[in-house]
């Protein structure tokens, strides 16, 4: 797995775990998504304006009561609060919730599943590969 720049994974750990244990969402699912948005950069700033290591939108951060979208705590607590909420919409699928993180909600909801645009159809298919490697790393 490669990360951006000179970023340590290891060092979100803990904030990771703390959030998905407190929403209920797979600590391999958040690594994946963080990873594939930001590559672990807190200062990740996308050019449609999502941010930091889980590259929350504006509008979305504020609706999730996200103070500082750049601190790594508060932004991973709302991405991960953000993912609850996708995998309770699609009834636990996570294919379904990836697709809203990375297009949004309406176009899900438009098109009767994952979208027909090649963006976000690899960023599903990236975001499930990572979980997978996740996964078994964290079961060595």
């Amino acid at each position: 797995l490669k990360y951006a720049g000179s970023v340590n994974p290891a060092e979100y750990d803990q904030i990771i775990r703390t959030y998905a244990d407190k929403h209920g969402v797979s600590v391999s699912l958040v690594k994946a998504v963080i990873h594939a948005e930001s590559g672990y950069n807190p200062n990740a700033l996308s050019s449609k304006g999502a941010s930091g290591l889980m590259q929350l939108m504006p509008g979305t951060a504020s609706s999730l009561k996200v103070a500082d979208r750049f601190n790594p705590s508060d932004n991973v607590e709302g991405g991960v609060k953000y993912l609850r909420f996708l995998l309770d919409t699609f009834r636990g699928d996570v294919s379904l919730a990836l697709a809203a993180y990375n297009a949004g909600l309406s176009k899900v909801a438009k098109y009767g599943g994952i979208p027909p645009f090649n963006e976000t159809r690899t960023y599903v298919n990236r975001v499930l590969s990572y979980m997978q490697t996740y996964q078994a790393m964290a079961s060595r």
